[in-house]
C-alpha cells in the first residue's frame, strides 16, 4: 500500500470531519440539492466529453494510487547485468526459462531468446510502452476534467441558490436555506476539485511517469545485451536512471 496516499487521504477527511463537527454537525454541510447538482452534474457533463469506457477505466485505473510502485531501479539494473552475464556466457539461447520477475522485461527477454531483429524487438517494446502510456494518460485526462467541471457546477448551484433566495426576500424564513444552498454548492465544488479529482490525476500522472522510465530501462538494457555489449558497459549505461545520490551509493558500493 501507498502510505503516502492512505495518509493524505485519511488527513483531509479528518479535516474535514472536525470542521464539520466543531461547526454545527453532519447536518449543517449537507443538503440533497448542491449534492446532485455538484456531483451528478459534473460526472455526466464528463460522461458527454468522455464516455463511459473512458470513465470507468479511469475508475479502475484510480485503485492504483494505493499501491506502491515496483519500480526500483537498481533491482532493475541488477538483474539486467545478470541477463547481461549469461546471455555473454552461454548465448541468448540460454536465458531460457530464466526467471524474471517483471513481465516487460519478460516479454523482452523472449523476443531476444526468439531471435528478432534489433529493430522489430526496440519497436515492439517502445509500441507497447506508448500505448500503456496512452492509456494512462486518458485517465489522468479524465479526473483532471471532472476537477475543471466540479467548481463550475458548484458555481451553477450557487447562482441557483441565489435566484431562490432573491425570489423569496419577502420570506426570511426561506433565505437561509437558499443562502445555504448557494454556498454548499461552492464548497463540494471546492472540495471534490481539489481533494479528490486533482490529487488522483496527479497521482496517476507521478505513476505514468515511473512506468515510462522503467519500461526505457529495461528497453536500454535489452538493446545493450542483444548487441552483446559487456555486462559493466550495460550497468554504467543504466545508472542514468538512477539519482544521482544513488548513484554516489552505488559506486561506493562497488
Amino acid at each position: 500500500m501507498d502510505i503516502a496516499t492512505i495518509f493524505g487521504l485519511i488527513g483531509s477527511i479528518a479535516v474535514l470531519v472536525y470542521l464539520m463537527l466543531d461547526g454545527g454537525g453532519f447536518s449543517t454541510f449537507y443538503n440533497f440539492h448542491p449534492v446532485a447538482v455538484v456531483f451528478i452534474g459534473s460526472f455526466t457533463v464528463t460522461f458527454i466529453r468522455f464516455g463511459f469506457k473512458e470513465f470507468f477505466g479511469a475508475l479502475r485505473a484510480a485503485g492504483g494510487i494505493f499501491k506502491t510502485t515496483k519500480f526500483k531501479p537498481d533491482q532493475f539494473i541488477q538483474q539486467a547485468v545478470e541477463i547481461a552475464d549469461a546471455a555473454r556466457k552461454g548465448g541468448l539461447l540460454s536465458l531460457e526459462g530464466k526467471e524474471i520477475e517483471n513481465d516487460f522485461m519478460k516479454k523482452g527477454v523472449q523476443l531476444l531468446i526468439d531471435g528478432h531483429d534489433h529493430e522489430i524487438v526496440k519497436s515492439m517494446l517502445s509500441k507497447e510502452m506508448l500505448l500503456t502510456l496512452e492509456r494512462h494518460m486518458w485517465a489522468q485526462k479524465m479526473f483532471r476534467a471532472v476537477a475543471d467541471v466540479a467548481p463550475a457546477m458548484g458555481m451553477i448551484g450557487t447562482l441557483i441558490g441565489l435566484v431562490l433566495m432573491m425570489g423569496n426576500m419577502s420570506d426570511p424564513k426561506s433565505i437561509g436555506p437558499a443562502m445555504s444552498i448557494a454556498l454548499l454548492a461552492t464548497l463540494y465544488g471546492a472540495v471534490l476539485a481539489n481533494m479528490v479529482c486533482y490529487p488522483i490525476a496527479d497521482k496517476l500522472e507521478l505513476r505514468s511517469n515511473q512506468e515510462r522510465l522503467a519500461k526505457s530501462l529495461v528497453i536500454d538494457a535489452l538493446s545493450g545485451i542483444q548487441a552483446g555489449q559487456n555486462p559493466r558497459v550495460i550497468e554504467e549505461n543504466l545508472k542514468s536512471y538512477l539519482p544521482s545520490r544513488a548513484r554516489d551509493k552505488a559506486e561506493k558500493a562497488a
